[in-house]
């Protein structure tokens, strides 16, 4: 599989480019409604807790109904900001294994940090759903959707999950990602669209955007909660457009 790639080389390389992630959002969504893409039946997969405000706003753009993917990066030892993979709740574990052999991890650290991480995505998945289930994705278009895409490890995880549930076409969306992180997602997606594309060097997602911060599994289960409000059709197969408030933005 080779993904087809929709990028805006005008945004390329540059700094605040969107003024938060609901605008980010906004603009991808509208990218995604020119891109020719069939989203009949589609549903968007967000990733909490960044990704969720752009993905309701690709939802809402769409008219799509919006869900939570629930994946989490694995951390490297002494350093909470950078990791050397990611695991889904399948309990689907992806490596960087070239930084995994320069760290020196061997068995035992990777399973200890994957437990870890396991438990956490539990509690916040229990958090951001309760009961409910993941929505069916069989023989659908799912969108997964993230405010930005580093390595691009934990969108591998969160495309191993919904392949996993026999997803027809996974298209992935995000603001902003490396060329790195392009490249490496190319070969496990169908589309890949990112507007805002950076080359070597280093990269930061926060870099994107004007302003920034990060935001708590509360805030996004609130957010989660005013789509839910908005009359949105709970994901099915074969689900139409759902019936959204007039004007609605955020």
């Amino acid at each position: 599989m080779a993904a087809r790639v929709l990028t805006h080389p005008p945004f390329d390389d540059r700094a605040g480019v969107f003024p938060d992630r609901p605008e980010a959002g906004l603009f991808l969504g509208e990218r995604l409604a020119a891109s020719g893409i069939a989203f009949a039946g589609a549903v968007v997969l967000a990733i909490p807790n960044g990704g969720v405000p752009v993905g309701l706003a690709v939802a809402r753009r769409l008219r799509l109904p919006c869900d939570v993917v629930v994946v989490r990066k694995l951390q490297i030892p002494g350093n909470t900001e950078a990791g050397f993979g990611a695991v889904n709740l399948d309990g689907e574990v992806v490596l960087n294994t070239a930084l995994v052999a320069e760290l020196g991890l061997g068995p035992p650290d990777i399973e200890a940090e994957a437990a870890r991480v396991g438990r956490e995505l539990a509690a916040r998945e229990a958090l951001l759903r309760g009961d409910r289930p993941l929505p069916p994705l069989a023989g659908r278009t799912v969108i997964l959707v993230d405010d930005g895409l580093a390595s691009g490890y934990t969108m591998l995880a969160a495309i191993g999950l919904v392949r996993q549930r026999d997803a027809a076409v996974t298209v992935v969306a995000a603001p902003t990602a490396p060329r790195t992180a392009l490249f490496r997602l190319a070969d496990v997606a169908d589309w890949l669209v990112v507007p805002l594309v950076c080359g070597p060097g280093p990269f930061a997602v926060a870099r994107a955007y004007r302003h920034w911060r990060d935001l708590t599994v509360a805030e996004t289960a609130a957010m989660l909660g005013a789509f839910a409000r908005e009359g949105t059709q709970p994901p099915g197969p074969g689900a139409g457009p759902p019936t959204t408030k007039e004007g609605a933005k955020r």
